[in-house]
């Protein structure tokens, strides 16, 4: 990994700033849930992963308390992650469907997945103040991937915390309506965006994400690419 994700990472990880959040987090970690006593959960802010070479960033909200709040890894370990993966897999992005744990032997191919919350949230509810003070993780990760072509938000709550960093950062961006496949331009030689329903199994289990919609908007990240090759 590059060095400076390395050091990002490692701070990220120590981050105890949000007392409630850390105060959830370690709970969680503790009394567990029945399927998992035997695991050791992470317990910790949870850092990026992926390709720091990628053209496409995935921006998701925040780990979930028994996916990536127990593996340390997004989307790894839950329902969310099962679809996710499985749609990177069959798009090409990631070398397997599977996301179990961070020694499965996952890899990313030009992708990174980010996100603006790093400590699973009480009824993954995050207060405003809390994504206030997470965000600049975010931010920072993003600067440190120099070859983003394409930006696809998951959900409307990374959609907006998206718009919220590059407003910070000095970029004027349009009125943004949230829709599955919605594509805006940006312009200032900013990457395209574009927006999916979040995986979660509140979306997926009800049909309102299928397998077919995350294939088509992933399909429409790779048409926008400059170049075909990686």
């Amino acid at each position: 990994m590059d060095n400076g994700l390395h050091e990002l990472h490692a701070e990220i990880i120590a981050c105890r700033a949000c007392p409630r959040l850390v105060a959830w987090r370690e709970e969680v970690a503790r009394t567990k849930r029945r399927a998992y006593q035997d695991w050791e959960y992470w317990g910790k802010p949870v850092p990026g992963f992926g390709d720091p070479a990628a053209r496409l960033l995935l921006i998701g909200l925040a780990p979930g308390a028994h996916g990536a709040n127990r593996t340390g890894r997004a989307f790894t370990g839950d329902g969310s992650g099962a679809f996710l993966y499985a749609a990177l897999h069959r798009a090409g992005f990631a070398n397997q469907a599977a996301s179990q744990h961070r020694q499965d032997g996952l890899r990313l191919t030009d992708c990174f997945i980010t996100m603006p919350l790093r400590c699973a949230p009480p009824q993954n509810r995050p207060t405003a103040q809390e994504l206030d003070t997470c965000r600049p993780f975010m931010a920072r990760e993003i600067d440190l991937l120099p070859r983003v072509e394409v930006v696809l938000c998951l959900g409307q709550i990374a959609l907006a915390q998206y718009l919220r960093r590059l407003r910070q950062a000095g970029h004027e961006t349009p009125r943004a309506a949230f829709g599955h496949g919605a594509q805006l331009s940006l312009g200032d030689g900013l990457p395209h965006l574009l927006c999916s329903y979040h995986p979660s199994l509140q979306n997926t289990n009800t049909g309102r994400l299928t397998p077919a919609m995350m294939d088509d908007v992933l399909a429409q990240a790779k048409a926008l690419f400059r170049s075909t090759s990686a």
